[in-house]
């Protein structure tokens, strides 16, 4: 058996930036033990997989040790594909997901998804957490994912954190953000649990970051960069109950799996 494999860096325009997502074709599902390996073996932060079921997909996500209930970078990773490769006749797609159903628009080169808004709630920040940052934050909230708050761009740069510490933490993952120097707001994301230390560029993230920083800011619109060393671009914008979260993406590579 031939699977098709991509292989795209999203959240940029330009290759060895962004966020590297594998995204992989099936004609049906195969069992789960076999995506889980696929992912491993790629050994990206996702491996997003998805079946067209009469022009509707279903989509989902693999770290390379666990499958995610919601991932961005692989969800415009996939768009990509299918805008690019499987029906480039389509400006918008749907996907069937554990998140419900998410919507991606094409507007030129800009891939735009309609996300679910996550918004964290003030919350005590648990000991290892402080110890896995070492740098005590101005606020803690809690989502999915805890959301440390700092006042400057320099202090996310600077955070060297401690992931013996950070695996201890219960949540999927850690979300580090400040007021930004060239937008509107920048952050990290890790995530040791789920295999990853340090993710490049994290669109699930933003669902609790938007509405963060749109009422803290007074705005709708937002300018969002992560602070990787690969580093992304985010155009987001608060819709209530649902976020817009948009960006570029590139094609790395294109081949195929033989099982």
């Amino acid at each position: 058996m031939d699977i098709p494999l991509y292989q795209i860096d999203a959240f940029t325009n330009k290759l060895f930036h962004g966020n590297p997502a594998a995204v992989c074709p099936l004609e049906d599902w195969l069992e789960d033990q076999k995506l889980q390996a696929i992912a491993a073996e790629n050994n990206l932060s996702e491996t997003a997989f998805f079946v067209d079921q009469n022009g509707h997909y279903e989509l989902r996500w693999f770290t390379p040790v666990t499958e995610v209930d919601l991932c961005g970078h692989a969800t415009l990773a996939s768009a990509f594909v299918i805008f690019n490769f499987i029906n480039t006749s389509l400006s918008a797609v749907e996907f069937s997901t554990k998140s419900g159903i998410l919507k991606v628009e094409r507007n030129g080169s800009l891939l735009s998804m309609d996300f679910p808004s996550r918004p964290g709630s003030p919350t005590s920040i648990p000991d290892p957490l402080i110890r896995g940052v070492s740098v005590e934050p101005d606020e803690v909230l809690l989502s999915r994912d805890y959301l440390l708050v700092y006042d400057s761009e320099d202090k996310i740069r600077s955070l060297q954190p401690q992931m013996d510490y950070l695996l201890k933490v219960d949540c999927l993952g850690i979300i580090v953000t400040s007021p930004g120097k060239n937008s509107d707001f920048v952050s990290r994301f890790f995530a040791p649990k789920a295999g990853i230390p340090e993710d490049p560029v994290t669109g699930s993230a933003h669902c609790t970051l938007v509405p963060y920083w749109a009422k803290r800011l007074g705005k709708r619109e937002l300018h969002a960069y992560q602070l990787s060393q690969r580093g992304g671009e985010l155009y987001c914008e608060d819709l209530g109950e649902r976020v817009k979260i948009a960006g570029e993406a590139v094609l790395y590579m294109q081949g195929s799996i033989h099982l």
